[in-house]
């Protein structure tokens, strides 16, 4: 991800490799599996384990032209005083060795406390979605006491759902009835994985031809697979899926051997290979797929696997969560989800698989807003609704997350870059960096003196010197002044870099330094550094630039924003991810939904499967226009049947409550001022005298420890969007009767924001909802 690491630098360790020490600046991969005593990486270390039967065996074992053994690597890179070897662990909590006893340590318990003459290694960083057993191990090394700790560096889930790196739903299948349904579900899967195929085509040919995502299908096998049952499910997947290519069915077992399975030769294929190979579209598996797995093309997975082998399957599941694109796709649940069909399954033990999945497992991090759904149902765009109210809501105001240090420059020229790439605005880059060379220079001339004296302390280098005299507790100290050499100046001239952006800086000082001519000293230019660099140092000059940054950026993005709304998904993701880039909530564009994934069926006290209530009118509907509110409870349904009872009312539409570009968001602060994001429940559509009125009413309860915090953002997105909605609505039950808040009221936003009590602001400035 690094655009400061070349792909040179990461070099994958396998045999033969053979150096005395590794390499500066250069990233190297390393499967511990390869540092077993059979590898043949370390064949000839002696690990202290065993004491050979004869003096000088295991060197006599390195094999031909292995003049250094990996662990032979490590300890000279380690010992050599020039270099620093950083170990980075990634699924840390995995190899500490819980079953292990302390006279055999792990692999990874090795590497980190050292052994046999390996010295420890000097840094450690640990990543892992349950970090407990990785700070216990580490607590607990043989070294602890001469390692320093550092705080944790703890990713926001809410960062996470934001990202779109993880799939939103889980859509698990199994049997409605007790019996044998194999095959028939595995039918059921077959059609799942043809219609995905289908779909991620149909979605390529929307984004200009893009290349589709090509789908895979997990079939996962017991700890002993059966010939028979194996070929009889290969039989199946032919017959309902006749267009499979020649050889589209490969598997990761542990024998690495093509296996006969009746009339099918399945050959091995390495897991690290899978992603890549797409001409395979059925892959056969046992447990989770740990070393080497790398496949968010996964979409679908069949499990033969039986009940009590609940924790494999949340195994596997946790490795296909990945988005195949990296991001979300707008408004499109389908291709945001993936299918895990289990037939040997019942209700209940697949209910203890949803509270893991929902929770926190190993493997699988916990997501805000993840969603796991038995038999559930796919809504589409509903025909009757019209569409100058699908045109209301695509012009909705949503808002982004803020992020800390945003810096407005590198915001602008990241804008510039995307403008120019896309063909919008050919020259942004040059035309943005004009207009802050003119900035910079109004600058210098408005805070002439503050930049001369910033300048005098660039070219001056002070220092203190301190005097001791042999036999006296007195020390004299003076002080002293040397000039700047071109060392210092190129370090305070990188320094304005990180405040300028580097690309900013060097350009600004070519602007100062004038065109070249080969018959001018180095003066002119070291001239122009020092002056770039005094320029960072006055804070006004950098609050000048980010105000004019900040500008020309939202100009632009006003300016451009129909030509930008007609780019291909991928690319409008960039510009918002360009928008998001300020320490201020910035204004999305809501993408039309064209589809949505619902249960229709609920439990009752029984364990009986009864059907949700419908309502008509969502944008989103069945073949015969209802839309379930299973997930709404008793006092969010009274409020929608009173809004779409209410005069002119049309549609309505259940916001989704996960970060996503058919989502209305609205940024808030919690009680530490981080920035979070909410998600009104409801937004509905009425007919009024000039067209489609949009309103957003909200449903929340004021005892919830973030209800104040709430409701201050959705006061402060009233004010921002005053006369773009209709109708900003907070509700809550106070006793047994509605209370609602009218966020298009001055004084009811100023209420809101001195209250630290939502009940108090619900009783005194609230009315009763009718």
């Amino acid at each position: 991800a690094s655009d400061k690491v070349g792909h040179s630098d990461l070099v994958v360790v396998e045999h033969p490799f053979s150096v005395q020490k590794l390499s500066p600046r250069k990233v190297y991969f390393l499967n511990t599996g390869k540092l077993t005593k059979s590898s043949l990486l370390t064949r000839g270390h002696d690990s202290g384990d065993v004491e050979p039967a004869f003096e000088q065996l295991n060197a006599a074992m390195s094999p031909d032209g292995q003049a250094f053994t990996v662990w032979q690597t490590i300890a000279n890179t380690i010992d050599d005083q020039d270099l620093t070897l950083y170990l980075i662990l990634d699924e840390a909590h995995r190899g500490m060795g819980t079953r292990q006893s302390a006279d055999k340590p792990t692999i990874v318990k090795r590497l980190i406390n050292g052994h046999a003459g390996v010295p420890p290694m000097p840094v450690v960083w640990g990543i892992s979605a349950t970090v407990q057993r990785f700070d216990d191990a580490m607590a607990a090394a043989e070294v602890s006491s001469k390692r320093t700790s550092l705080p944790k560096v703890v990713v926001d889930s809410v960062r996470v759902q934001e990202s779109g790196l993880l799939k939103d739903d889980i859509v698990l299948d199994i049997p409605a009835e007790a019996g044998r349904f194999d095959t028939v579900l595995l039918t059921r899967a077959t059609r799942k994985i043809v219609e995905s195929t289908k779909a991620w085509s149909d979605y390529a040919a929307e984004q200009n031809g893009a290349d589709p995502v090509v789908p895979l299908m997990i079939l996962q096998s017991p700890n002993t697979p059966d010939p028979e049952l194996l070929a009889r499910a290969l039989d199946t997947i032919y017959r309902e899926w006749p267009d499979l290519r020649d050889d589209p069915v490969a598997h990761v077992l542990g024998e690495h051997t093509t296996q006969q399975w009746g009339r099918f030769q399945v050959p091995y294929i390495s897991p690290e290979r899978v992603q890549d190979a797409r001409h395979i579209r059925v892959l056969v598996a046992k447990d989770a797929i740990s070393t080497g797995w790398d496949c968010p093309r996964a979409e679908v997975l069949i499990s033969f696997r039986p009940a009590r082998d609940a924790t494999h399957i949340t195994q596997l599941l946790g490795r296909m969560i990945r988005t195949p694109l990296a991001r979300r796709i707008p408004g499109n649940e389908i291709l945001n989800s993936v299918a895990c069909i289990l037939p040997f399954f019942d209700r209940q033990t697949a209910t203890n698989v949803v509270r893991v999945l929902s929770g926190t497992l190993e493997g699988l991090p916990d997501q805000p807003g993840r969603r796991v759904l038995i038999d559930p149902q796919s809504m589409f765009a509903n025909p009757a609704i019209s569409a100058s109210v699908w045109d209301s809501l695509e012009s909705m105001p949503s808002e982004s997350l803020p992020r800390r240090g945003a810096k407005p420059v590198k915001r602008l020229m990241a804008l510039a870059h995307a403008l120019a790439a896309d063909g919008i605005r050919p020259d942004a880059g040059k035309h943005a960096r004009d207009e802050l060379h003119a900035v910079l220079d109004g600058c210098t001339a408005r805070h002439k003196e503050a930049i001369g004296k910033a300048v005098a302390e660039v070219w001056a280098v002070r220092g203190e010197s301190v005097t001791g005299r042999m036999g006296e507790d007195v020390a004299t100290y003076g002080t002293f002044a040397e000039t700047a050499d071109d060392r210092t100046i190129q370090d305070v001239f990188r320094a304005a870099g990180r405040t300028f952006t580097a690309d900013l800086a060097g350009t600004y000082a070519d602007h100062l330094a004038g065109p070249d001519d080969p018959t001018a000293t180095d003066d002119g230019l070291r001239d122009a550094y020092v002056q770039v660099a005094a320029l960072a140092m006055v804070p006004a000059v950098r609050e000048e630039l980010d105000q004019e940054a900040d500008k020309l950026a939202a100009k632009w993005l006003d300016e451009y924003r129909v030509p930008i709304k007609g780019l291909v998904d991928e690319r409008q993701a960039t510009y918002n991810d360009i928008r998001a880039m300020s320490t201020e909530p910035q204004r999305l564009a809501i993408t039309r939904p064209k589809n949505v994934i619902v249960e229709t069926k609920m439990l009752d006290a029984d364990g009986g499967e009864v059907p949700v209530q419908v309502r008509s009118g969502h944008l989103l509907a069945s073949g015969s226009g209802t839309y379930p509110i299973g997930s709404l409870n008793e006092w969010e349904i009274e409020v929608l049947d009173k809004e779409v009872g209410r005069p002119g009312a049309v549609a309505w539409y259940r916001n989704p409550a996960r970060s996503s570009q058919d989502s209305i968001g609205v940024a808030y602060q919690d009680g530490e001022g981080t920035w979070r994001s909410m998600r009104p429940d409801f937004v509905f559509f009425t007919e009024g005298s000039e067209g489609v009125e949009v309103s957003i009413v909200d449903p929340h309860s004021h005892h919830l420890s973030d209800a104040i915090p709430k409701l201050r953002g959705l006061a402060r997105y009233a004010e921002r969007y005053d006369g773009e909605v209709h109708r900003i609505e907070a509700v809550s039950k106070i006793g047994d009767t509605l209370r609602v808040l009218d966020m298009t009221s001055a004084a009811v936003r100023l209420a809101v924001g001195q209250a630290e009590d939502a009940k108090a602001v619900y009783t005194t400035h609230g009315a009763d909802y009718h």
